[in-house]
């Protein structure tokens, strides 16, 4: 049987995803309570409202995240997000700079690559904003030439948020390879043949949005 491995955080009130973007709000606009004067005795929901910037949780990005010419996420194509096949690449995050000898040797094209930092296990604490693991300009334009579907990466940033260019974001995203970013739990994952899941609200003028990440693995 195959079995099912969500790496993706969960949203809640109050979560801090990305150090100076706020967090969610999250609160009643019909609570339990109030909803039971329009129905009959016995019977009651809830409608939830939530306030949050689109880069919350663990979220993917389109191209017009990056390019105003780039496709939002009502745009990109379900097969361009579900049921990729994957590969997982373990990196060590002491070396920080994710290099493009990772993936030497690897047949990638068609393929989500995930690249496992361990970062994740810094969520939630003031570690995981500073000194993250990141995907060098020499990775991503190799993984732009091997055709890549998807790259992921369970760290703060696919990019050092000490390079303004950002090049991996602007390079993969021109290439319109969408980016996941605050993947977790990534050590559950094979090495390969499994297929990967990101699919986000599907969003006009967008370019960001969270996922429920997940493999499917045989």
């Amino acid at each position: 049987m195959s079995s099912i491995i969500d790496v993706s955080h969960t949203v809640e009130h109050g979560l801090i995803t990305y150090k100076g973007l706020p967090a969610p709000v999250m609160s009643d606009f019909l609570s339990r309570e109030a909803s039971r004067s329009h129905y009959a005795s016995g019977t009651e929901f809830h409608i939830g409202r939530i306030e949050m910037v689109a880069n919350t949780g663990t979220y993917l990005d389109s191209p017009f995240h990056r390019y105003a010419d780039g496709h939002d996420l009502s745009e990109l194509p379900l097969e361009s997000l579900a049921n990729l096949p994957a590969v997982t690449i373990r990196v060590s995050d002491e070396e920080r700079a994710v290099q493009a000898s990772a993936f030497d040797g690897l047949s990638l094209r068609g393929h989500a690559v995930i690249i496992h930092t361990g970062w994740a296990r810094h969520w939630g604490s003031e570690s995981y904003f500073e000194g993250h693991p990141f995907v060098t300009r020499e990775a991503a334009e190799a993984l732009v030439e091997m055709q890549v579907a998807l790259v992921g990466i369970d760290s703060y940033n696919i990019d050092d948020t000490a390079d303004a260019t950002r090049p991996a974001h602007s390079l993969l995203l021109r290439a319109n390879i969408p980016i996941v970013e605050h993947l977790c739990r990534l050590e559950a994952l094979p090495e390969s043949g499994y297929r990967f899941f990101a699919v986000p609200v599907k969003v006009k003028a967008f370019g960001t949005f969270p996922v429920r990440a997940f493999a499917l693995v045989d």
